[in-house]
């Protein structure tokens, strides 16, 4: 405590004003430990670790304080109790008891190992929405002794409230204290006693701190009580002047006749000493805050947010652009150009007061004469104690449109930048109160320490996001985005990363469009994880993708993929899935290569089955047949693929896993998507999932008779027009007139192409009527379709420059025995209602 304070309210002696170490406990509605101090960590023997979670009861000797009828308080029923407390609570004057007021008092603590703690405590019930329900600051009463050891009154006490046991106050009273509560307003500078009682709670954000510190004040501030005459108003021993020539502080109490009486010196009241420890605990509470996660957004407002309210009363967190978006580490050091974020400002200063001037978001260059430029250029802290109105004018004018003096004049400003690896990541603004002590050299090291050690949180949590981005750049860009809709068949599909590295695996799924109004569906898994496995699933899925437009079947696409995987490398192996559906014929053609089999679920009854089909080894083993299986399906047929992350889980059999994906596969749905997430709710949850999933889902629709028409072209030019009529007709039957112009040109042009390059046999013409129209044009030429650049004078070459430039989609596919050219015609409203309706 520190002696020359301004007296007290009238009528009462020269009060001093007491700076004492505080232990800060804050108790949860279960009566568990929810906030312990350092303080309290050195005050009681336990550790932030030990005492977090246990009751208070175990570790305080003020569970009689607290409200009885809630659990685990009362009686320290929460845990078996390593301490005895004994003698009596001294309450002071204004004591109320339990319930929604204050109380205090004294305890004496005896733990084995331990010398005997003569406790001094207050405690406070807390109301609102936040978890501690009881706010406890303690204090060590043997540094109150002083003077003669006989002098100090520990256990005569009579306990009925005045302390004295019915004797008179004399000399050997005088130091005979209890703690109390009264109303600040009771003692000078009254306000500035108000704005220190949030340091009290120095890991709590400003938020909470508020809505604690308000109570605090409403119920009383607490005080020393000297001999139940003079009061004194209890702050902590933090943040207090730093000045050399108190060094031989001494603690002083105050008498009857108002005079003072010093102590013997203690060392631990040197306040260049309690400075320095003060430093290094702020720096080791903050070190275990900030860094909880990789989460880049989250690791910014730990930062800032842990400065505040006990080492500032603003801090601003600015950082780099290319930081912030994850963009890799910044090019060259910054300039007047550079764009920085701001990216979170805390504060405990009124709601508000700084969001218009400087807002969370603002991209912002700083003018070079300012001292924000300097850190951030020179990557060395900028402490300016006291910004003078001139030096605030000066700021503000290089900013434009906005008016800084109001919130930075009179103000003690420190800068420190965000660094790592000799880069300036960003720079955080830290500004005090003109009331409150300013930054001095002690700070400045304080504060660099402080931003050493956020910025290389930031660097860790920044190089993490930058890979994230890039491994979800890799993997969506090796995941196809699969047309929900294709001809007679719906898709849906769902991918989820494994647990283990992110959104990077080998799994993967495709459909792809087939001549004929096929479709190939596939599901892959390549073996391992990480980007290894991604680059090669790459791989796999465009080799598969080009050999199912060459109308390989199954069988034989697996066999080359096998031949493809053991080229590239013997790490290559992977399991397949490679289906073809033919909606028009209503079938399915499979073929297996290790992978887990599909699940048809029924649409005449709803069942579902899980296809058994010949298992073949994964490819890249080599040496293996693969065969093809044909299942005969019916319109509204659903089919399921999946990789073995969905149905896998280590420990279980995976005929559970199967079992279970059936089940879900046959629940109702409304929609595809729909169907999709019910299969996921149901899956995922299986704990002890940390593969990839790629789900793959079909609704095989199938294309009715009526909407399909074929004919035989002979090799004759005469042909063309027969194929103009017959496609003409079929159109206005179907009810599409306004298809039927763009149709003709388009199928003239494919059908003399056909009968010109045809080596012997017929021309093959099909129209296929679904939500557009397809055409195809079959011929026994091998040789692809090509576009060709044709001159003025060429007879031939500008056909498929007509089908590109009118067709919604166009392609050709090539075979041994021939090709097929189609082209997809894009339909009115009317016609895609008419084919959706069939």
């Amino acid at each position: 405590m520190d002696s020359g304070v301004p007296p007290g309210p009238p009528q009462q002696p020269l009060a001093t004003a007491g700076r004492i170490p505080l232990a800060v406990v804050v108790v949860d509605r279960d009566g568990l430990v929810s906030h312990w101090s350092s303080g309290a960590g050195r005050l009681f023997g336990h550790s932030k670790d030990e005492a977090v979670g246990r009751s208070a009861s175990d570790l305080m000797p003020v569970a009689g304080a607290l409200a009885a009828d809630e659990p685990g308080l009362a009686h320290g029923d929460g845990g078996e109790s390593r301490a005895t407390f004994d003698g009596h609570d001294e309450l002071g004057p204004d004591l109320h008891t339990r319930g929604s007021y204050p109380t205090s008092g004294r305890a004496t603590l005896s733990e084995d190992g331990r010398e005997r703690l003569d406790v001094l405590w207050w405690a406070y019930p807390l109301v609102g929405p936040g978890p501690g329900r009881h706010l406890v600051l303690a204090a060590d009463a043997a540094q109150f002794r002083a003077g003669a050891e006989g002098s100090y009154d520990d256990d005569n006490n009579d306990n009925n409230g005045n302390g004295n046991g019915g004797r008179e106050a004399g000399p050997a009273d005088v130091q005979r204290i209890a703690p109390g509560f009264a109303l600040h307003t009771d003692f000078p500078d009254a306000e500035a006693l108000a704005r220190r009682l949030p340091d009290i709670l120095p890991n709590m954000s400003p938020a909470e701190s508020g809505r604690i510190v308000s109570q605090v004040l409403e119920l009383g501030y607490p005080v020393l009580e000297f001999s139940h005459h003079d009061r004194v108003p209890v702050t902590p021993d933090w943040g207090v002047p730093r000045r050399v020539a108190a060094r031989r502080s001494r603690l002083s109490v105050v008498g009857e006749d108002g005079g003072s009486r010093r102590g013997a010196p203690r060392p631990e009241l040197d306040l260049e000493y309690a400075a320095v420890r003060e430093s290094l605990e702020f720096l080791n509470e903050v070190s275990g805050r900030i860094g909880s996660s990789l989460d880049l957004e989250r690791t910014i407002r730990e930062v800032t947010s842990a400065a505040v309210p006990r080492f500032t009363d603003f801090a601003g967190t600015h950082l780099r652009a290319a930081v912030l978006a994850g963009e890799g580490f910044p090019d060259g050091p910054p300039d007047v150009t550079t764009v920085w974020h701001r990216v979170w400002v805390e504060h405990n200063d009124e709601p508000g007061r700084w969001d218009d001037t400087v807002p969370i978001g603002e991209a912002i260059s700083f003018p070079e004469h300012t001292p924000f430029f300097q850190c951030m250029v020179t990557g060395e802290p900028v402490l300016i104690p006291t910004l003078s109105e001139e030096d605030g004018d000066r700021i503000s004018g290089e900013f434009e449109k906005r008016d800084l003096r109001p919130l930075i004049n009179n103000r003690s400003m420190l800068l420190v930048p965000l660094k790592a690896r000799d880069v300036v990541l960003g720079f955080m603004v830290l500004m005090r109160r003109p009331e409150r002590e300013p930054f001095d050299d002690m700070d400045r090291t304080t504060g660099a320490e402080l931003a050493a050690r956020a910025g290389l949180v930031l660097d860790n949590a920044r190089m993490y996001t930058y890979q994230e981005n890039v491994a979800e750049t890799l993997q969506d860009s090796m995941l196809p985005t699969v047309a929900p809709r294709m001809a007679g068949c719906d898709t849906a599909t769902r991918y989820l990363p494994g647990t283990r590295l992110g959104r990077v695996g080998g799994d993967w799924f495709d459909a792809v469009k087939l001549p004929g109004s096929r479709t190939a569906l596939v599901v892959g898994d390549v073996m391992g994880h990480g980007l290894r496995s991604a680059a090669m699933m790459g791989q796999l899925r465009t080799a598969v993708q080009t050999m199912a437009t060459m109308e390989m079947p199954p069988a034989q696409l697996l066999r080359n993929l096998d031949d493809l995987a053991q080229r590239l490398g013997e790490n290559y192996l992977a399991t397949c899935l490679y289906a073809v559906y033919d909606p028009i014929h209503s079938e399915l053609q499979i073929a297996n290569a290790g992978h887990i089999p599909p699940v048809l679920v029924r649409a005449a009854d709803g069942r579902a089955e899980v296809l058994d089909l010949p298992t073949g080894a994964p490819v890249g083993v080599g040496g293996v047949a693969f065969e093809t299986a044909v299942v005969r399906v019916a319109p509204g047929d659903r089919l399921v693929l999946c990789t073995d992350g969905l149905v896998e889980v280590r420990g279980a059999d995976i005929g559970d896993g199967l079992a279970a994906l059936c089940e879900s596969a046959a629940h109702p749905a409304a929609s595809m998507n729909d169907a999709c997430d019910t299969i996921i709710r149901a899956l995922n949850t299986r704990g002890g999932r940390k593969d990839d999933v790629a789900l793959l889902m079909a609704r095989l629709n199938g294309i009715p008779d009526g909407d399909v028409a074929e004919w035989q072209l002979a090799l004759d030019p005469r042909e063309v027009a027969r194929a103009r009529r017959l496609v003409q007709g079929r159109l206005l039957d179907w009810g599409l007139p306004e298809a039927v112009e763009t149709a003709e040109l388009m199928v003239s042009e494919l059908v003399t192409n056909a009968v010109h390059h045809a080596r012997s046999h017929h021309v093959g013409l099909r129209l296929v009527r679904t939500d557009a129209l397809l055409c195809e044009v079959q011929d026994d030429e091998p040789a692809p379709a090509t576009l060709l650049s044709a001159g003025r004078e060429d007879e031939f070459g500008r056909g498929l420059r007509v089908v590109s430039a009118l067709a919604r989609e166009w392609g050709t596919s090539s075979t041994p025995h021939g090709k097929t050219v189609w082209f997809e015609q894009a339909l009115g409203r009317k016609g895609r209602a008419r084919g959706a309706a069939r």
